[in-house]
């Protein structure tokens, strides 16, 4: 396991209006690999839903075309397996859903800017993080 510098977590809210909490440091994830679901300046960044990595989602993902399992070195991705968490571009989220095949999601982790392509509720079903 690779040692990461901890990066300051971004000013961000989740899903829940509260501050935007971290994903995963192991594997590092989100679009600026922060550890955070972050959509950055500009909302430039769409990978906002923190996922719960599981072999059907992984799948279902390399069937569509984004093989999130296998390694590739040459960009600093070991790939994923079973178990791990990672902030997924939302839109693939969406499409996974009316596959009825998306992961279940960290509502605390996810980014507020998700809700403008996928609505609570259905965010909310899938949650793991909720009582």
């Amino acid at each position: 396991m690779t040692a990461h510098p901890r990066i300051e977590g971004p000013t961000e809210l989740n899903v829940l209006g509260e501050a935007l909490q971290p994903c995963s440091d192991d594997p590092l994830t989100g679009f600026f690999r922060t550890g955070y679901c972050a959509a950055g300046p500009e909302n430039a960044a769409v990978h906002l839903i923190c996922i719960a990595v599981t072999a059907e989602f992984l799948h279902y993902s390399r069937s569509v075309g984004n093989d999130l399992s296998t390694p590739r070195p040459e960009f600093g991705f070991a790939g994923l397996v079973p178990g791990n968490r990672w902030c997924l571009v939302a839109a693939r989220w969406l499409q996974a859903h009316e596959a009825g095949m998306a992961p279940r999601v960290y509502l605390r982790a996810t980014n507020r800017k998700a809700l403008g392509l996928v609505p609570m509720d259905v965010l909310r079903s899938y949650a793991l993080d909720l009582n």
